[in-house]
């Protein structure tokens, strides 16, 4: 293999570190502003949940933020440039995402007044159900936070030169910080300078490389050549990585595990202070999601004219293909101090918002899940400050995960899918709840753990026994126009290896498209947990209170009353659209002396749904104090 001479790339100078520490100020001083404004405010339903008052637009801009995090920002201009632009087809999973977050599950949540994702489990299962959830779901949010701090500095690192441990310890000191200070509200509003400073990188990526490469028509005539516009690949072929298939299927339940039932979403979506508030910031997040989606993909086109003669990755300038966005940025502004600095901050803000975000909704499933269970009668300003030990807490255990991925080596790409291995078993379960009144806790239980088994089952197995080469073949880059070195060396012929053993499994179930992941473990925990819901007895319909169940069937059945009816499965709909001008649903009654304690918590969830109904706006509004929920 030749030797090529790497150009010169300049590392970080003084203006870059000036524009980058400005980003770590504002975030923390964000902090500060909402601790001296909400002084006074001591509850934890305001530090955890901003006192249920947020409005539609800092929410969307939170939303966006969090779950655009630097892997978006450095992995998917690395995607398309290696791949192709087929992954600006996740505009149409992220659609139908938001469409089914909004319609289905959000509903479900805000009116149920809980305040963790997990509190729904108990209402419509048991203790066990939801404890056994809440315990993943901290685990996989740990591991996934840490390695969302680690991965981009890992990259920006071995580049720019910035200081690894350096941007860890940055990250995870000042997330804490201001999630500690400021509680959710501090969360959201720097979520919403982040999302400002990320869309601020990529433009300025944008309008220079595209100015450096003879402007967009260039640009596009380049893309077409090198087969990086061809995107509509209608193989329905499971095993291939990406196609239209695997991305608008695979990638929807993917996303909805993330979005639907994720604590960090419904956390912040029941903050808002009406439920048309809560659904307008999802759709206005949507737009926001498809803004960075086009630009992550531009921009990997426009690296891809600019290098499309001599690839950095195949020349060996660089160590991993998610090194090329900040190498590429370091190339094209090596003769504009700061600018760098400002796309490294563009990198950084989508892990500010994502560690964030993750820490906030950490502490509030912890304080919701376990802790106010076994102490319920805390003090209410007991409450505020074990909130804000429980942020710190996280802080330095998500921080100290981001140390530990160093020594992960290649897994931590295995471990990134975790978070989607554990997203679609969460979303099954939430699903047998909400959709199938017939489901009983025996089968969400049995359910969950079928689900995570098959999910870690072939995901495991992917890593352990990688698809063929065949299944995931990079597009076509050429070295031509890179410098050769002046060095002679002998030709080494390298003698073939032998290919190792491949178990019967390993070209067919562990070769699935990593995006199926979470729909196999969706699936299999619905079907698992319907079968055995049927055959140790299903539950019974009118014992169900109907707050807790989405007639989904009322959208496909609107002209036949009779038939709505009995797709409710027994289930009160009608006596609560009744009930919600005159009184409490008759459902909730009917719970028997041996679930009496349900029963109250039942009532109680119910007696805030129909207080906060705003008849006037058909929509369900949030009390502005805990003590009037």
């Amino acid at each position: 293999m030749p030797n090529f001479v790497a150009p010169e790339v300049k590392k970080f100078v003084a203006w870059d570190y000036v524009v980058f520490a400005a980003l770590f100020l504002v975030s923390a001083s964000i902090g500060v502003f909402f601790a001296i404004k909400e002084r006074k405010k001591k509850t934890s339903k305001e530090f955890l949940v901003g006192g249920k008052q947020m409005t539609c637009g800092p929410i969307a801009f939170s939303l966006t933020s969090s779950f655009m995090s630097a892997v978006t920002v450095l992995g998917t201009p690395s995607e398309v440039y290696r791949y192709g632009a087929s992954f600006v087809l996740f505009f149409l999973s992220y659609t139908l995402v938001i469409i089914f977050t909004a319609e289905i599950y959000l509903p479900v949540f805000y009116r149920s007044g809980i305040t963790s994702t997990y509190e729904y489990l108990e209402l419509r299962f048991n203790k066990i159900v939801r404890l056994a959830a809440t315990l993943i779901y901290i685990l996989q949010t740990i591991l996934y936070t840490g390695i969302v701090v680690y991965a981009p500095s890992l990259a920006l690192n071995q580049v720019t030169g910035f200081d690894l441990w350096g941007s860890v310890a940055a990250t995870g000191i000042v997330c804490t910080f201001y999630c500690t200070l400021g509680g959710l509200k501090a969360v959201v509003w720097t979520d919403a300078f982040q999302m400002i400073v990320m869309v601020a990188g990529f433009m300025t990526v944008l309008i220079r490389g595209t100015s450096l490469n003879g402007g967009s028509t260039k640009v596009w005539e380049d893309a077409h050549e090198g087969s990086r516009l061809n995107i509509f690949d209608f193989d329905v072929d499971p095993l291939r990585r990406h196609t239209f298939w695997t991305i608008v299927i695979g990638g929807t339940f993917t996303w909805l595990g993330l979005y639907g039932v994720n604590q960090s979403t419904i956390q912040r979506c029941i903050s808002c202070k009406s439920e048309k508030h809560a659904k307008l910031a999802l759709y206005l997040n949507l737009l926001g999601l498809w803004i960075v989606l086009v630009c992550a993909v531009f921009c990997g086109l426009v690296m891809y004219s600019h290098y499309q003669s001599c690839d950095p990755w195949t020349a060996a300038f660089i160590s991993a293909p998610d090194q090329l966005m900040p190498y590429f940025v370091m190339d094209i502004f090596s003769s504009m101090p700061g600018v760098p600095g400002l796309f490294v901050a563009c990198a950084f803000s989508g892990t500010l918002s994502t560690v964030a975000a993750s820490i906030n909704a950490l502490a509030t499933v912890t304080f919701e899940d376990l802790v106010k269970k076994g102490f319920p009668n805390l003090p209410e300003q007991m409450s505020t400050w074990i909130s804000k030990g429980l942020c710190i807490l996280y802080g330095v255990l998500c921080t100290s995960m981001a140390a530990a991925a160093s020594l992960l080596g290649g897994v931590v790409q295995a471990s990134l899918s975790i978070h989607g291995m554990c997203g679609g078993p969460m979303l099954g379960l939430f699903t047998l709840g909400i959709v199938f009144p017939c489901a009983n806790w025996k089968g969400a239980l049995g359910g969950l753990l079928s689900g995570i088994s098959l999910a870690f089952w072939v995901g495991t197995g992917s890593f352990i026994y990688p698809a063929q080469p065949t299944k995931s073949i990079p597009l076509q880059l050429s070295t031509l126009n890179c410098t050769l070195a002046n060095s002679t060396e002998a030709l080494v012929t390298e003698t073939p290896m032998e290919a190792p053993e491949r178990p019967l499994l390993a070209d067919t179930w562990y070769s699935l498209s990593y995006l199926y992941f979470s729909a196999i473990g969706c699936v299999g925990c619905a079907i698992t947990g319907l079968l055995i819901s049927f055959i140790t007895g299903p539950s019974k319909g009118e014992d169900i209170p109907p707050v807790l169940i989405k007639p989904v069937c009322n959208q496909f059945c609107f002209w036949s009353k009779r038939l709505k009816i009995f797709l409710w499965c027994g289930v009160q709909h009608e006596s609560l659209e009744m009930d919600l001008e005159k009184k409490l649903p008759k459902a909730a009654a009917n719970k028997t002396r041996t679930d009496n304690t349900f029963k109250n918590n039942t009532n109680k969830e119910n007696n805030h749904q129909i207080r906060g109904y705003n008849s006037e706006e058909n929509s369900y509004t949030n009390r502005s104090r805990e003590s009037r929920l």
